[in-house]
């Protein structure tokens, strides 16, 4: 029987902001502005993340997390389309 070595290759899973504002770290963004305005739109998506994860349970504060995300989601894309518009 022949040795055949079976491999694993680790791949990193996006973070929940990463996920929300189309930011794939392997294939960055041509235009170092929108991939600026991703990375930074992911950060603040996980800042929110953490601390609603961390806090107590409201019911208002999860109307105004899934608000919040919306909002990233809206102003990351606003931002794009006035840089790439041409």
């Amino acid at each position: 029987m022949e040795n055949q070595q079976v491999g694993f290759e680790e791949k990193r899973l996006p973070s929940f902001g990463e996920q929300l504002v189309g930011l794939d770290p392997e294939a960055p963004h041509a235009d170092e502005d929108v991939q600026k305005v991703k990375e930074l739109m992911a950060e603040v998506t996980e800042i929110l993340k953490r601390r609603y994860s961390s806090d107590t349970k409201i019911p208002v504060k999860s109307l105004l997390f899934d608000h919040a995300v919306g909002e990233i989601l809206n102003a990351q894309m606003a931002v794009v389309k006035v840089i790439t518009l041409k």
